[in-house]
């Protein structure tokens, strides 16, 4: 099994800061990939932040480009998500999600999310 512990979510004014963190623990064989989704209040549909790929670069979704940057510590299993210039419509529920290769299979993680308030 894997766990994962987000943090660093909170309310912030618009054009603040926060850096988000997602720790992955527990049985890992390999990362496969690693990114950030949100989940906007009263949706019911996450949608992609900005995540690595197999092939270890990044995507970001437009809205975020240039005020985002996704980063990660290999060594720890970790992927933070630094957040700058925020606006009101960034206030969402932020999950990470981790696919892992257990050497049989990959399978998807999704980490609890942690909650995001852009306001005045």
């Amino acid at each position: 099994q894997v766990q994962l512990a987000e943090s660093g979510g909170g309310l912030v004014q618009p054009g603040g800061s926060l850096r988000l963190s997602c720790a992955a623990s527990g049985s890992i064989f390999e990362i496969y990939a690693m990114g950030w989704y949100r989940q906007a209040p009263g949706t019911g549909q996450r949608e992609l932040v900005a995540r690595f790929t197999r092939g270890g670069s990044t995507e970001y979704a437009d809205s975020v480009k240039g005020r985002f940057t996704i980063s990660r510590d290999s060594a720890k299993n970790t992927m933070y998500l630094q957040m700058s210039s925020l606006r009101p419509e960034d206030t969402a529920v932020y999950l990470c999600l981790v696919k892992v290769n257990d050497r049989v299979k990959i399978n998807d993680y999704w980490g609890r999310g942690t909650q995001v308030t852009v306001s005045s």
